[in-house]
């Protein structure tokens, strides 16, 4: 699919503190609508789907259509109870799926 996505995450926090999360997909998202230099179309590879979960549960998801920009960045705020991991996956067109975590200490 794709390189290694990349995150920012806070590696600890306070119970109850509103966490952001930054994700950087590095993904070329060829939309289906161009046509290559011999005047055929280039076939659509998007990332579709985002989602993120926290200890099991999900935090945040979107639907992602063919005009998002190429190396999506998507960006959100979580509030942290506990100590636990972020899991992250994006799911391409071809149902390629690429997974990333990251675990915050909260104290």
């Amino acid at each position: 699919m794709a390189d290694k996505p990349r995150l920012k995450i806070p590696s600890e926090a306070k119970k109850g503190d509103i966490v952001e999360i930054k994700t950087l997909m590095p993904h070329v998202m060829e939309s289906g609508q161009r046509k290559d230099k011999d005047g055929k179309v280039i076939p659509r590879k998007i990332i579709n789907k985002f989602t993120c979960t926290f200890n099991g549960k999900p935090v945040f998801s979107a639907d992602l259509e063919p005009a998002i920009a190429a190396n999506p960045y998507l960006q959100f705020y979580v509030r942290v109870e506990e100590s636990g991991t972020f899991k992250f996956a994006w799911t391409d067109d071809d149902g390629t799926v690429t997974t990333a975590e990251q675990s915050i200490t909260v104290g």
